[in-house]
């Protein structure tokens, strides 16, 4: 039997975790659910903004996008797995289409890929959501955002997902969308973070076309979700990223700096393709099979793992 060396991570000393009266079970209610989300967005933006904790925050938000798209799947009534949607996103070649699993996470990293508040933005976001909603998107935001101000941002976010769905029911991403660009910019960020679609059910978006207060405190309430498992993610990221840190130089090789960090980037690595012949973003080449020897070397060292279970069309990650 081969004797694996112990996880780097074991030595690493835990992040501390969320204070005790964020999980405390409270009395339902809009006030209680606007108080705990509020709380868990200002715990999660300094933990973002912490140089000690150094989070790997592009990694963080692929990792909410691949989550988002299979909770928009399932909000769709389509069900697909998060694992089925990674595989159709990283595994289809290039030029090919990735089918409609593929296409949710296409979606959301697309939505990653916008920059609020720089020039042209808005135009940007309308080309991603599509020539049916695209044209109301300006009017939408010049709403939220005035409700932002006004009545705050759980109010805001309601608001614009309720114009959204009742514009088209079935437009459930989008509208989920949507209230993240309206959280990022109450909170003055450049970059969504996907969260609201991670915990919302069908009956909470069936609820959000009303206007009864059971609508704002199902939002309120699944975003609190959302932000409490993106405060562990966050923490659990960053000490995955700092084991890694801690291997590299173990790695000896003249493209393991680079090939580092595509893993501190994507939640999922092809060799080939994303290391090989080139090191995605770089000028840096790597071989096929130095790219498939340096995935299987992190996983020898415990600070990665195999994805998919096959054989072959392998991908790695540095998540469990």
């Amino acid at each position: 039997m081969t004797a694996h060396p112990p996880s780097p991570l074991a030595a690493l000393p835990p992040l501390p975790g969320l204070p005790g009266w964020l999980t405390a079970r409270m009395p339902e209610s809009p006030e209680n659910a606007a108080f705990l989300c509020g709380a868990g967005l200002a715990l999660l933006e300094g933990l973002l903004a912490d140089p000690d904790a150094a989070v790997p925050q592009a990694l963080l938000a692929n990792r909410l996008a691949l989550s988002a798209s299979a909770a928009t799947s399932a909000l769709e009534g389509r069900l697909a797995q998060e694992g089925e949607i990674r595989d159709a996103y990283h595994l289809t070649p290039p030029g090919e289409a990735p089918g409609p699993d593929g296409d949710l996470l296409v979606f959301w990293r697309a939505a990653l890929k916008i920059r609020l508040g720089t020039r042209g933005w808005q135009a940007e976001l309308a080309d991603l959501v599509g020539p049916g909603l695209g044209p109301n998107l300006e009017g939408w935001l010049a709403t939220a955002l005035d409700q932002l101000k006004t009545q705050g941002p759980l109010t805001a976010c309601a608001g614009i997902m309720r114009a959204v769905l009742l514009a088209d029911d079935r437009a459930e991403g989008i509208a989920c969308l949507m209230s993240d660009v309206v959280l990022a910019r109450a909170l003055r960020r450049s970059q969504i973070l996907p969260l609201t679609a991670l915990h919302l059910a069908k009956r909470d978006l069936r609820a959000l076309e009303g206007t009864g207060p059971g609508a704002d405190l199902a939002l309120s309430r699944a975003l609190f979700r959302s932000v409490r498992g993106a405060i562990a993610l966050s923490q659990d990221l960053s000490r995955r990223a700092e084991a890694l840190r801690r291997v590299a130089p173990k790695l000896r090789s003249k493209a393991s700096d680079a090939a580092v960090e595509l893993f501190l980037s994507e939640d999922a690595v092809a060799p080939s393709g994303m290391l090989s012949p080139r090191i995605r973003g770089t000028s840096i080449a790597m071989t096929d099979r130095a790219a498939r020897r340096f995935c299987d070397r992190l996983v020898s060292l415990g600070v990665a793992r195999e994805l998919t279970g096959r054989p072959t069309f392998r991908l790695y990650g540095i998540l469990p």
